[in-house]
């Protein structure tokens, strides 16, 4: 069983946001955004130490795997046509270390960053051209741009890191309190835990919102203008599923409510947003029966 998480630090901003695993090998398993691997990797190791020189049973290893992604209706079609394993038994966040099409030692987890039904399948690196090479090979699959996987994500109300969340944002501005367990909270056992929690308690200023508009694309860190102050834009892009402009941002949380009219500036003239209830689009996440 897996589940997003996300690294804090001492001012309780985000320094990344996480995949972790509660595997069934006995260990946990950690996917980083790739532009975050060494920051993180320091920060783990700067914690393994620390449990290790109190006596603590820690190990950390870093895999040598790449990461393919593997999105869409016809998922679950494509894929069980190269493993043994029964694919309507594998759950959303839920996975299974296997053979896939003939590539031994995977890790297919049922999750993605597109808000369909999907895997991300961590390969050996030295097979994962031979794989991704598989996989294009079934006329089903195509491969996706950053533009195409970007739309997605957004119209599934997914943040990205750098832009909707980064040192500088909360887990309570980010709308992101539902990584932390009840325990942890109790416990107040994590960095920046007292300001995190104070926002809880009191609501914080600011608060990530959805945009809708039918004006140009909202580019990123556009200034959407509401009536007391200003806010920004961090994402947008327009939406092939619904035909019109979405965007996600920060306003101040007196003016977050959805259904509160808004004016976003694009290309320095000013039109009108609708703060929306995310995601945009329905997801279509996968839950065995």
């Amino acid at each position: 069983q897996g589940t997003l998480t996300l690294l804090t630090n001492e001012r309780g901003g985000i320094v990344d946001d996480l995949i972790v695993t509660n595997t069934s090998e006995d260990h946990l398993y950690v996917v980083s955004n790739a532009g975050c691997a060494d920051k993180d990797l320091a920060i783990m190791r700067g914690r393994a130490a620390e449990l290790q020189a109190t006596g603590g049973d820690v190990h950390l290893e870093v895999l040598d795997n790449a990461l393919l992604a593997l999105q869409g209706p016809s998922m679950a079609q494509v894929l069980q046509a190269g493993l043994s394993d029964d694919l309507a038994k594998l759950s959303f966040m839920n996975s299974i270390t296997t053979t896939v099409f003939g590539v031994p030692g995977c890790r297919v987890t049922r999750c993605g960053y597109t808000g369909e039904d999907g895997v991300e399948i961590s390969v050996p690196a030295g097979r994962a051209v031979e794989l991704a090479e598989r996989l294009l090979g079934v006329p089903e699959v195509w491969p996706a741009g950053l533009a195409a996987r970007d739309s997605l994500r957004l119209e599934a109300g997914l943040c990205l890191y750098g832009s909707d969340i980064d040192e500088t944002t909360t887990p309570a501005e980010a709308g992101l309190l539902w990584t932390l367990g009840k325990r942890r909270r109790a416990a107040m056992d994590f960095p920046g835990a007292a300001i995190i929690m104070a926002q809880v308690k009191e609501k914080p200023k600011r608060k990530r919102v959805g945009l809708t508009s039918g004006a140009g694309a909202a580019g990123p860190r556009s200034p959407p203008c509401v009536p007391v102050s200003p806010g920004t834009v961090t994402s947008g892009c327009p939406s092939p599923c619904l035909g019109k402009n979405i965007a996600m941002g920060y306003v101040e949380t007196a003016h977050s409510r959805a259904g509160t009219t808004l004016a976003v500036e694009v290309r320095k003239k000013q039109h009108p947003a609708l703060v929306t209830k995310m995601p945009f689009v329905p997801t279509q996440y996968y839950m065995a029966k």
